[in-house]
């Protein structure tokens, strides 16, 4: 039977069934502080940064609950050791990137990228598991892939396991991993995300899942979405794109970064392999569009296409270049056009979805 969305609150001790996923550390905890359930995206963190970091929220948010996010694709190297990967780098690969740096006129960055100050390996996520498994965050998240032997090691530390899913083999392999709370995200949703239609798989997902809660995912930027995902039988929401916005979040973008969200409807995001091989929803900029030109290379497979484009990333958004900068961004973008602060965004969410649900 589908938990009320007041049961499910009371449960992670919450007072609003909304879950914000952010890489930033202020934001997660304005997101917890506001009664809402903050996230951290910790799957480019180091282990020693993320018990650093983890720590830091728990400061800030005092006995509040929070959660962190990692990504374990099934098909990684073992070692982390990118001078290996780098001879497997094709050529044309080189030479269309070089291209890109001498056309955008993008300068060195000073130091290896996000996607390349390690590479995501079978090394890099036991240290980051094991780092999560000494934490007290509350929920670990599970971006990509949903092991059994992780799901099992974090339940024995006493955490609830979610898995975001896209469709519906992933949330069989999900549940019969032993997940606690399904995250069903919908091709709206910004960052890696799927084919499926958010309102075509929330409610599927919901009949699959029986007692387990879920949570709607993808497209979700307003009170009237919250409502409908209630309507579907979500016992809350996941959102991401909202929180880009935020006083807390500002001071980690570049400028033209935040521009391209305040500028950005809808049809102005983009799914492209471009950014880490995988399918990536994007605010658009000459970056999707030169990797979509007919004489482009196709995205190599992740995560070798991190080592391939992990540092001039990190130029684009260090120097400031605006032809190529973007952000992960959701369909929902265009409900969000100004800075302001985590406990606003909640709160107007809020607001509109209970006036909603009483209408109905």
């Amino acid at each position: 039977m589908v938990k009320r969305y007041q049961d499910f609150c009371a449960e992670f001790g919450i007072d609003v069934p909304i879950f914000g996923f952010s890489h930033s550390v202020e934001t997660v905890a304005a997101i917890t502080n506001a009664g809402g359930f903050g996230v951290y995206g910790a799957t480019r963190r180091f282990d020693h940064e993320i018990t650093s970091e983890l720590a830091q929220i728990r400061d800030m948010t005092g006995d509040r609950p929070y959660g962190v996010d990692l990504v374990i694709p099934a098909r990684i190297p073992a070692e982390n050791n990118r001078a290996a990967m780098e001879k497997d780098v094709p050529q044309e690969h080189r030479d269309f990137i070089n291209g890109m740096i001498s056309k955008y006129d993008v300068p060195e960055p000073s130091g290896p990228g996000k996607r390349t100050r390690f590479i995501r390996s079978q090394e890099i996520i036991s240290a980051q598991v094991a780092a999560v498994e000494n934490s007290d965050v509350s929920i670990v998240a599970l971006g990509i892939g949903s092991p059994p032997d992780v799901v099992a090691r974090m339940k024995g530390a006493g955490k609830v396991t979610a898995a975001l899913i896209g469709q519906e083999r992933h949330a069989e392999k999900a549940l019969a991993a032993g997940a606690d709370l399904l995250i069903a995200q919908g091709y709206d949703a910004g960052g890696h995300t799927g084919v499926v239609g958010t309102f075509s798989l929330v409610p599927r997902i919901v009949d699959m899942a029986g007692d387990i809660p879920v949570l709607a995912a993808g497209g979700v930027a307003t009170g009237r979405h919250i409502a409908a995902s209630m309507a579907m039988g979500a016992v809350g929401v996941w959102l991401g794109t909202a929180f880009l916005l935020t006083e807390e979040n500002a001071p980690h973008m570049s400028e033209n970064q935040a521009q391209s969200l305040i500028d950005a409807g809808a049809i102005d995001t983009v799914v492209t392999r471009a950014e880490s091989g995988k399918p990536f929803r994007q605010t658009r900029s000459a970056w999707s569009d030169e990797w979509a030109a007919p004489s482009a290379p196709r995205p190599l497979d992740h995560p070798l296409h991190d080592v391939l484009v992990g540092d001039v990333l990190g130029a684009i958004q260090e120097h400031n270049n605006k032809p190529l900068a973007h952000s992960g961004a959701g369909q929902g973008v265009g409900w969000f056009d100004r800075i302001r602060p985590t406990a606003d965004v909640i709160s107007q969410l809020w607001d509109e979805a209970k006036t909603v649900m009483a209408q109905l």
